[in-house]
Parts: C-alpha cells; sequence; structure tokens
C-alpha cells in the first residue's frame, strides 16, 4: 500500500492500478476520473484550491475539523462555487487548536461526522488539480481520513504552493547561512502584494491559496510546462 508520506513516480498508473483496487464506490469514481490530464499544462488544467484545519498535527490521532475547496483556473477564481464544512471531531478541540483555527466547541456541537460528507469532498476535486499550501499536512490527513472512514486509501497528486515559494526564493548554497524568507502562506502572500486575510480558516485560507498560485504563476512559473513538472 502507497504511504502518504511518499509520492509515486507515475500517478497515471497509480491511478489506473486503485480504480481497479479499491472497493468503495466513490474512491472507485474518484480514481476513474484520473487525476487531471497528465499530459497537459498548469494553464489548461482545472484546479481546485483546497484547505483543512485539524485538531493538532498528528494525522493518527487528531481529526479534520474544516474543510474548504474553490475551483479555480489561474485567471479567475469563482468564489460563488466555493464550498466549506465543518466536521465534529472524535475527541475535544484543545485550547492550543481553538486558538490557532477559532473554532468553537459551540460551533461543532450539532455539526456532522467527517465520514458524512467526504464523499462530497471527493466528488468536489476528482479529475481537478488539488492545490495546496503544505502537501505535508493536508495529503497525510486526508490519507487517514479515507482509512478511517472507506477502509481504502486515498492518494493523489498536489500542486504545494508553499514548495513552489520555497524554490523561487531559494539561494545559491552560500547565502543560505543567513536568516531564510518565511514560506507561510500570509507571508508569500505579502511578496506580491497581496491582501492579508484571516488566517486558518479553511475557505479563507484555500481562497488565499488561490490568489497565491495565480500570483507565482505570473511572475515566476512556466506555465506551459508539463503539469507533472509541479505534481508532489
Amino acid at each position: 500500500m502507497q504511504s502518504p508520506y511518499e509520492t509515486p513516480d507515475d500517478w497515471q498508473a497509480t491511478f489506473a492500478q486503485l480504480a481497479k483496487e479499491v472497493q468503495t464506490p466513490e474512491l472507485k469514481a474518484f480514481y476513474e476520473a484520473g487525476a487531471a490530464r497528465f499530459d497537459g499544462n498548469l494553464q489548461e488544467a482545472p484546479l481546485v484550491a483546497l484547505d483543512i484545519e485539524t485538531t493538532g498535527l498528528d494525522p493518527d490521532t487528531d481529526d479534520i475539523v474544516s474543510i474548504g475547496l474553490v475551483d479555480m483556473t489561474l485567471d479567475r477564481i469563482p468564489l460563488n462555487q466555493a464550498r466549506y464544512w465543518l466536521a465534529k471531531p472524535h475527541g475535544p478541540l484543545t485550547a492550543e487548536s481553538v486558538t490557532i483555527h477559532e473554532i468553537t466547541h459551540e460551533e461543532i456541537k450539532d455539526a456532522p461526522r467527517l465520514s458524512s460528507f467526504l464523499d462530497d469532498v471527493l466528488e468536489a476535486i476528482a479529475g481537478k488539480v488539488v492545490v495546496v499550501h503544505c502537501a505535508a499536512i493536508e495529503r497525510p490527513f486526508l490519507y487517514q481520513a479515507a482509512q478511517k472512514y472507506f477502509g481504502e486509501p486515498l492518494l493523489f497528486p498536489m500542486v504545494d504552493t508553499m514548495a513552489l515559494e520555497a524554490a523561487i526564493i531559494h539561494k545559491p548554497w552560500w547565502k543560505r547561512f543567513g536568516r531564510q524568507p518565511s514560506v507561510r502562506l500570509d507571508a508569500c502572500r505579502q511578496r506580491y502584494n497581496l491582501p492579508r486575510y484571516r488566517a486558518h480558516q479553511a475557505l479563507i485560507d484555500a481562497i488565499s491559496c488561490a490568489e497565491l498560485l495565480q500570483a507565482q504563476a505570473a511572475h515566476h512559473l512556466d506555465v506551459e510546462r508539463p503539469l507533472k513538472d509541479y505534481y508532489c
């Protein structure tokens, strides 16, 4: 079974294999949709920016408490298509997590479990390129959620704006001994003079991530390069 912490060399083959292996109808449909034209480029790709908020940083013990996503292209972000879900975790919220994402016990007391709408999330991202800021958070949490509720793996390529920005600001080795620029979402946005939004709200962060990719593409990225070159 593919680890959530490792990405395959050939996403097309991985999707084809998983489409044959999984038994969950929602996951089978997701894999059969493919990963957004493996032979395409970033300019042509159907994109969806996604963000999650969690009760902590350990995907094995912590839960997803909210998911936000919005379809996008490199030219526009149709906000009327944005979606947002609150999820009731299996354990109590910690004071630390509430301080970060500001979701309270009162807000989630009547919220559904993630299992009740995870299939809607899969349908919303199927066949699209998922854009995130820090794949090291989104990938393992979504993987573990699928394992928990479906008993089968959820794997897909992502375009990580944090990794892109790290490469953009990468310095020659002899200049790396000083303080390095931050790659946090707000810090990255400030380098492009993007407006400051409230942080750690899943839908706002998804929109923030979408705008950041547009700015990166406009200033630094070769949008005609093969899409797979940007996958992680």
